[in-house]
C-alpha cells in the first residue's frame, strides 16, 4: 500500500529527510546531506539499523542529494511506497495557516515571502523544485513553520511601530518552531486526557534556536520569536531581545557596518558570545562545572531569560495545565531545566530532582513534584507532524 510520506527539510547547505508511515509515525528511513555546495558534501542514510555515508559528486547541490536518495529508494523498492512529499517551509506569512498542496502559485508565494526569511525560504524552494524533478507525478505539500502561530491576536503580534509598516510591508511577529510546539502540546493533551482545545500550556523549545509559546485552549496566543528568528530569549548564537538602540550605538559610535551588526547579533552572540567558548550548551555546562565564570554567566543569562519569558506568558491564562520542555537542550539538559524551574516557584513549579535526572535521551515524563504544576519533558517529532499533515491534506484533496 502506497501511504508512506517522504519528509524533506532543506537548509541553505543541508537537506534532512525521512520516510515515515504517517499514521503511526514509524520511521522507515532517515538521513542528512550536509556541506552542500562545497567539496566536503556528504550524504548519510540510516535504514534497517545501518548507517551509510557517501561523498557526493559535483555539483554537490540539493538536486544531487535528492537524486542520490531517489536511487537508494528505488534500489530498495521504497520509491513506489511514497504517496506524497511533505516539505518544511519556514515562512508562510499571513497567507498560509494550513498544510498546502504545492502548485506554481504556492511556489511563487514562497519565493515572495523570501524577503521575510532570506536564509530559509529560498533553500526550502530549492528542495521543492529538486523533489518535483525526481518525483514528477507525486503530490508535494508545504507545511509552514509559522502556521501554528497564525491564531495569535493582534495585541500579541503587532509591534509598537507606525501601523503602516504592518499594513504595507507585513512587519509583525510571525513566530517559528510552530510544528514542534504543536506536536508537544498535542502529546501533553494526551497525557492530560483532555482535548487539545481545552488545554492551557506554555511550551519551551530549547535548542540552538529557542522559542517559548503560550498555547491557550489549544491555540498559539503568543510566542517569543518575531518577524525573524532573532527576537525573544537568548539562543546558541543569537542575542535574542536587546535594546534596538544598541544597533545605532554600534554603527554610529563604534563604527560597525550594518552587515557587521547583523553577523554579530545572529552568529556571534547568545551562548557563544557570552561564554566566549561555544554555542553548544554541553560544552558550556562542562566548563561551568570546572569553574569557568564566563560559562556560568552564559548559563545564568540563558536560563533567566527563558524563565522570564515563561513567567510573562502566564498573563494569558487564568489557569495553567503545565509547562513543556522540548528541543535538544530542553530534552537533555537537566541543569538548564533545573535553573529555569528554580525561578518559577511563584507559578508553583517545583523540581523533582530524581525525575529530572531520569528524563533525558528520548524519555518523556513529568519532572515536577506531585503537588506542583506539571512540567513535562516531551521529545519533539516535527517530521511526524509534517508526514501526518501531508497525509491528511492529501486525503482532503481526493
Amino acid at each position: 500500500m502506497q501511504n508512506n510520506i517522504l519528509v524533506i527539510n532543506c537548509g541553505s547547505s543541508s537537506l534532512k529527510y525521512s520516510l515515515m508511515n504517517p499514521v503511526n509515525g514509524q520511521l522507515i528511513l532517515s538521513g542528512l546531506a550536509e556541506c552542500l555546495l562545497t567539496e566536503e558534501a556528504v550524504i548519510t542514510i540510516k535504514h534497517q539499523e545501518k548507517k551509510i555515508s557517501t561523498s557526493l559528486i559535483a555539483p554537490f547541490d540539493h538536486e544531487v542529494a535528492i537524486q542520490f536518495l531517489v536511487d537508494y529508494l528505488t534500489q530498495h523498492q521504497l520509491k513506489e511506497t511514497v504517496s506524497a512529499i511533505g516539505h518544511r517551509v519556514v515562512h508562510g506569512g499571513e497567507k498560509y495557516s494550513q498544510p498546502t498542496l504545492i502548485d506554481e502559485k504556492v511556489k511563487s508565494s514562497i519565493e515572495q515571502l523570501s524577503k521575510l526569511a532570506p536564509l530559509h525560504n529560498p533553500a526550502n524552494l530549492q528542495g521543492i523544485q529538486a523533489a518535483e524533478k525526481a518525483f514528477a507525478q507525486t503530490p508535494q505539500v508545504a507545511i509552514f513553520d509559522t502556521a501554528f502561530h497564525q491564531t495569535m491576536p493582534k495585541r500579541s503580534y503587532l509591534y509598537g511601530l507606525p501601523y503602516h509598516f504592518y499594513q504595507d510591508h507585513g512587519i509583525r511577529k510571525y513566530g517559528f518552531h510552530g510544528t514542534s510546539h504543536y506536536f508537544v502540546c498535542k502529546e501533553a493533551a494526551t497525557i492530560l486526557n483532555k482535548p487539545m482545545e481545552q488545554c492551557n500550556i506554555i511550551s519551551a523549545h530549547l535548542g540552538n534556536g529557542c522559542s517559548v509559546t503560550a498555547v491557550k485552549q489549544g491555540k498559539s496566543v503568543d510566542t517569543s520569536l518575531g518577524l525573524t528568528p532573532l527576537e525573544g530569549v537568548m539562543m546558541g548564537t543569537r542575542s535574542g531581545d536587546i535594546d534596538a538602540g544598541v544597533i545605532f550605538h554600534l554603527v554610529d559610535q563604534l563604527g560597525y557596518s550594518l552587515e557587521d551588526v547583523n553577523t554579530i547579533l545572529n552568529k556571534k552572540s547568545g551562548l557563544l558570545g557570552v561564554s566566549q567558548l561555544s554555542n553548544d550548551c554541553r560544552t558550556i555546562e562542562e566548563a561551568a562545572s570546572k569553574g569557568n565564570e564566563q560559562a556560568k554567566l552564559a548559563l545564568d543569562i540563558f536560563s533567566y531569560r527563558i524563565a522570564k519569558s515563561i513567567a510573562s506568558f502566564s498573563c494569558n491564562f487564568t489557569s495553567l495545565d503545565g509547562l513543556i520542555f522540548t528541543g535538544g537542550i530542553g530534552e537533555n539538559s537537566l541543569l538548564i531545566r533545573s535553573l529555569i524551574l528554580s525561578q518559577l516557584t511563584l507559578l508553583n513549579f517545583h523540581e523533582d530532582k530524581l525525575a529530572n535526572e531520569t528524563m533525558r535521551f528520548g524519555k518523556q515524563g513529568n519532572i515536577a513534584k506531585i503537588d506542583s504544576t506539571p512540567c513535562w519533558v516531551i521529545p519533539t517529532n516535527e517530521e511526524w507532524v509534517i508526514a501526518e499533515q501531508t497525509y491528511q491534506q492529501l486525503n482532503q484533496e481526493q
